[in-house]
């Protein structure tokens, strides 16, 4: 059978769904992969080790219908040109407009993965419910004819049932995330200085990231434990709920955080940290927790869906309150005060990486939903 994998963004699906696209090589399948254009020359090359590439006009963000009809129509002329079996997509308007446009040229077979809800699901202002309305209607028409939809955690299943978002022949299906790909984000015993440990905040600069709420608790930390370090790892984001990057650099001037930028490799930071810390409002499954887990890091996350999924409140990590900066600062401080926690729970945390959310067995599961483990033409 001939796959199209479809992404809104190169290294995204280059980074999350691999493992899944050599799985379906492998099983005997031919598959293509679909991303914007404009993607580093060395993440199409990598793609293009497990897939033929394809490029399309995307504007991962904004509104703007005329942009997006671009797409939808692009879409519509590679789905028909390509005449796969199968569309595997993922993320908002990969799922809509691709989802659209695969119904329109009749593709047999249509996935859709739901990475994690979002900003527009927030609907705690005008804005935000006008968004959430624009979307759910856009969600519920791309996902009618759709033979299976993936979630990541049940909290957003839920909530597109709850909606009526969801068809009356669509499959509700689970992954544990894009899984994380063990031998790559290998096991490494952290260090445990004598001058203090290294907390880590991996994420877009976003505010449901609860990037203000990790500021907050670092500068009542630091305070106590001076020798502490808190860091930030990520790239800038424009449009509605970001933290605007200027305010972040602010953060950095009084002292109490460093910002890191981005990367393309996120494990050199991983392995020199000791604790990574997500106080996001909500997730699909966190990746950034899977791959500290996955190297040996004990974690710090909210107690949210997709959060709570992946992290064992004392045995890999902590779960704190949303948006509560008091309980993050106690949490942390737990670290500082009782360092050996932080080897502890980094064990328990590769093992728990190893057992559910390997890449491997992650991508093993949604194949076989979709029936394409055994292969064919």
């Amino acid at each position: 059978m001939k796959v199209l994998v479809l992404g809104n963004q190169a290294r995204a699906v280059r980074n999350f769904w691999t493992v899944l696209m050599r799985r379906l090589r492998q099983a005997g399948h031919e598959v293509v992969v679909c991303v914007p254009e404009g993607a580093d020359a060395e993440d199409l090359a990598k793609l293009s080790d497990n897939a033929r590439v394809r490029t399309y006009y995307l504007a991962r963000k904004g509104l703007n219908p005329l942009q997006d009809a671009r797409s939808f129509v692009e879409l519509v002329r590679i789905l028909r040109k390509e005449a796969c079996d199968v569309l595997f997509t993922s993320t908002i308007k990969a799922v809509i407009y691709g989802c659209l446009a695969a119904r329109l040229v009749h593709v047999p077979h249509i996935y859709a993965t739901i990475t994690g809800l979002g900003y527009t699901f927030e609907a705690d202002s005008p804005a935000k419910r006008l968004l959430h309305g624009l979307s759910r209607f856009l969600y519920r028409q791309a996902l009618r004819f759709a033979e299976g939809v993936f979630f990541q955690n049940v909290d957003d299943a839920e909530v597109f049932q709850r909606q009526g978002i969801l068809g009356p022949k669509a499959r509700v299906l689970f992954a544990r995330g894009t899984g994380v790909d063990t031998e790559r984000f290998a096991y490494q015993p952290p260090a445990l200085p004598a001058d203090g440990l290294i907390f880590l905040f991996v994420g877009r600069l976003l505010e449901a990231k609860g990037l203000r709420e990790f500021f907050t608790a670092a500068t009542e930390l630091k305070a106590r434990y001076p020798q502490a370090r808190f860091q930030i790892l990520g790239p800038e984001e424009h449009g509605p709920g970001a933290v605007p990057l200027q305010e972040v650099l602010d953060w950095q001037q009084g002292g109490n955080l460093e910002y890191l930028g981005k990367t393309s490799d996120v494990r050199p930071y991983l392995a020199a940290c000791h604790v990574l810390v997500l106080p996001s409002w909500r997730e699909g499954t966190p990746t950034s927790v899977m791959e500290a887990m996955s190297v040996g890091r004990a974690a710090i996350v909210t107690d949210v869906p997709g959060c709570r999924e992946v992290v064992v409140d004392g045995e890999n990590g902590r779960l704190v309150k949303l948006r509560d900066p008091k309980a993050l600062e106690a949490a942390m401080a737990e670290f500082c005060a009782e360092p050996h926690k932080v080897l502890v729970m980094g064990k328990n945390g590769r093992k728990r990486a190893e057992t559910l959310f390997d890449a491997e067995v992650v991508a093993s599961h949604i194949l076989q939903d979709m029936g394409l483990l055994e292969g064919g033409n």
